[in-house]
């Protein structure tokens, strides 16, 4: 796939519903890899939905958790997978073996995971009514400071290169710690009118450029420049680039994320299953994409690279793309469209086999005998994957899971079709058998830890269960119990 051919020239940004995702199971949350080839979807049932994004097929399906899985995040290089449940419980997966490396037992409810965009040895968490937590794999575990006011609804969000922790509370304060030494390197508060404050609901990280956004509870999405706020120091006082809000409605916004390239927002609505996007540089709305009528919103995330987006809302995951239209002018520039039928005109030399009127150019034949020399080995790196501070692309990255074909109704003896001979067969099944009873036990290796986390709010519901239980509704969508039983 060459992805210089698919940049367009129009608009980025999708435009149309272009078909879903049934995961069987009721998809609760999703995240892209690094390069958009692999979607993983987290279902309540516990399970995580691995999808080959290119072929729109199920690549693999990690039995994770036993509750609603409720956050992932992708390494950089795409080998592992973190997830966090309802449950308490955030694991740490190797997406080939399917395999869960490492176990972490919290006190209290996770609201986000969030793997250092660098670093795969570390990660973020957001307990409920908690300080954020920086956990180093295998190692120990930091709780970021908190501001003066002592406010414990903290949301935080690595920056693009995992060089600063962004956190936020309930009082409109945002801080900037160093990721490493964990100080503190800038900070400012978003006040509304002269002088109340908003709560911050989310900070989200462009892929690319410097801008980030704040979403808050008072229906304003707001965009920085990360290098201005650092620049600016403590207690700074920026503008926002841009502050985004569905001024007739007055929608509160559920999730919002940027496009591959940075430029376009978009916006989940928490009232119902719509999507907004804006120019970021101009701040205009371009499109709004309506979902199906009395559905509920529960992720939104932007394809990395093209103009595609992935929503979820009852127990689907809902594709948004651009209308492909056929452009036959691309193949052929001279290439005319035509409505009816015209009577063609025949130029004077058009069908001659030579052309007594060209005019004799001695030096187009001399280009023409010249060689080229084209280097067919070499591969170039694709733009679309590599970052400004880089010269190639990951080798070791995992773009894809490999997938054994289904033999439908295989025929009787196709094994021995080859003339092996069959106490041999026989030798190595009972081997087989004997490595099948022996292999889990030495795959199953994982390393359990128990955070603790002095004065954490243990009896605390996950509001992702919280919120469900109204009247008419129940946990996580539909007529399905949220969780399934241990084996």
């Amino acid at each position: 796939m060459n992805l210089e051919l698919l940049e367009s020239f129009g608009q980025n940004y999708p435009e149309e519903f272009d078909g879903s995702l049934d995961c069987i199971s009721l998809a609760v949350t999703c995240a892209f890899n690094k390069y958009g080839t692999l979607l993983a979807v987290g279902c309540n049932d516990g399970r995580i939905v691995v999808w080959d994004f290119l072929t729109r097929g199920i690549a693999k399906i990690i039995s994770a958790h036993v509750h609603p899985v409720c956050s992932l995040s992708w390494t950089r290089n795409g080998h592992k997978l973190l997830s966090a449940s309802t449950d308490n419980n955030v694991c740490i997966w190797d997406v080939l073996s399917g395999d869960c490396e490492h176990k972490y037992r919290f006190p209290s409810p996770v609201l986000k995971v969030q793997f250092d965009p660098r670093n795969d040895k570390r990660f973020l968490v957001c307990p409920m009514r908690y300080a954020a937590v920086l956990v180093k794999v295998g190692d120990t575990h930091k709780c970021l400071p908190l501001d003066s006011d002592g406010d414990l609804n903290i949301v935080a969000s690595f920056d693009r290169r995992g060089k600063h922790i962004y956190t936020g509370n309930a009082k409109g304060k945002i801080l900037v710690l160093n990721a490493e030494t964990l100080e503190i390197v800038a900070s400012f508060r978003i006040i509304v009118g002269s002088s109340s404050a908003t709560a911050v609901k989310s900070i989200e990280f462009a892929r690319r450029g410097d801008a980030f956004l704040i979403n808050t509870s008072d229906r304003v999405i707001r965009v920085y420049d990360s290098k201005e706020i650092i620049a600016l120091g403590k207690d700074g006082e920026p503008e926002p680039i841009q502050k985004l809000q569905d001024l007739v409605n007055k929608t509160t916004w559920k999730k919002c994320c940027f496009s591959g390239d940075g430029e376009y927002i978009c916006a989940g609505s928490a009232r119902q299953h719509a999507l907004y996007i804006w120019e970021k540089s101009i701040g205009n709305l371009v499109k709004i994409l309506h979902g199906t009528k009395g559905e509920l919103l529960l992720d939104v995330v932007w394809h990395p690279v093209r103009p595609i987006i992935a929503s979820i809302s009852s127990g689907l995951v809902s594709i948004w793309a651009q209308n492909q239209v056929e452009n036959w002018s691309a193949f052929a520039p001279d290439f005319k469209e035509l409505d009816e039928n015209v009577e063609y005109e025949e130029r004077e030399s058009e069908f001659d086999i030579t052309d007594e009127d060209k005019s004799v150019d001695l030096n187009a034949d001399a280009k023409q005998d010249e060689e080229i020399e084209v280097d067919v080995l070499k591969v170039e790196p694709v733009a679309a994957f590599c970052s400004s501070d880089e010269e190639g692309e990951d080798e070791n990255a995992l773009q894809f899971l490999p997938m054994a074909p289904e033999v439908e109704d295989p025929e009787d003896g196709w094994t021995m079709q080859e003339g092996v001979d069959t106490s041999l067969t026989k030798e190595n099944e009972t081997t087989q058998e004997y490595e099948c009873e022996t292999v889990p036990s030495r795959k199953r290796k994982i390393n359990n830890y128990d955070i603790s986390l002095p004065d954490a709010p243990v009896d605390e519901t996950h509001p992702l269960i919280s919120s469900k239980t109204n009247k008419d509704k129940q946990p996580v969508g539909g007529k399905k119990a949220a969780g399934r039983p241990k084996k």
